[in-house]
């Protein structure tokens, strides 16, 4: 697939505005820049940036609902938060926190915003020292193969107390992660069949509380 077929066939997956996706070329043309100095994606992605990364986080947009403070942990080159962040641009009083421990990273994510306008923060730290020190209240935390789904509730713990929502984009083991992770955590879960992955779920979680033993 052509660079132009891949930017088509993921623009049939959006509902976005012409400036959107002027904001998506400025992105994506970043993207390829840093790329070769920075590693910012897989290598095996770069022909099919549109569809593997812009498209598959995009599909999160219509399920924000009414949240405005979205955290994004473990951002790496900005899928999904940073997505969420420049389809965002003018919707009153949202913003994205883009936590990125790898410096590069975290550079790009910086460039991107300034150069888009995007309402997004970066902080490039831990995941577990951004929690730590969190005093607000995250209406959605969002992460994409970042870790399990067990593990991605660990890490979010403290952001999940204030009753916050949680869109995971997961692969084909979301089932066993599922189980896994249920041991352990009480959720209200629904599974939304992936856009742009025939075998991908969105996790979408509500009311996460940790179990207490024998519960």
């Amino acid at each position: 697939m052509t660079p132009d077929a891949d930017r088509t066939q993921a623009l049939k997956y959006m509902t976005v505005s012409r400036e959107t996706v002027s904001h998506f070329d400025t992105y994506v043309g970043l993207l390829q820049r840093w790329q070769k100095i920075k590693n910012l994606v897989a290598p095996s992605t770069l022909g099919q940036i549109w569809t593997r990364h812009i498209a598959d986080s995009a599909q999160l947009l219509p399920h924000l609902g009414d949240a405005r403070t979205v955290v994004d942990l473990g951002s790496g080159a900005g899928f999904p938060g940073m997505v969420i962040a420049i389809a965002g641009i003018g919707m009153p009083g949202l913003h994205v926190h883009l936590v990125e421990s790898n410096g590069r990273k975290a550079s790009f994510l910086r460039e991107v915003a300034r150069a888009t306008g995007a309402p997004a923060t970066i902080h490039p730290v831990r995941i577990e020292d951004f929690t730590a020190k969190w005093d607000g209240k995250a209406d959605l935390v969002t992460a994409r193969a970042l870790a399990s789904l067990l593990e991605l509730l660990e890490l979010s713990a403290e952001l999940l107390k204030s009753g916050s929502r949680a869109l995971f984009l997961k692969g084909q083991d979301v089932d066993a992660e599922l189980t896994e992770a249920t041991k352990y955590w009480s959720m209200q879960t629904e599974l939304i069949p992936s856009l742009t992955d025939s075998a991908g779920q969105i996790v979408s979680i509500t009311a996460a509380t940790r179990r207490t033993e024998g519960s």
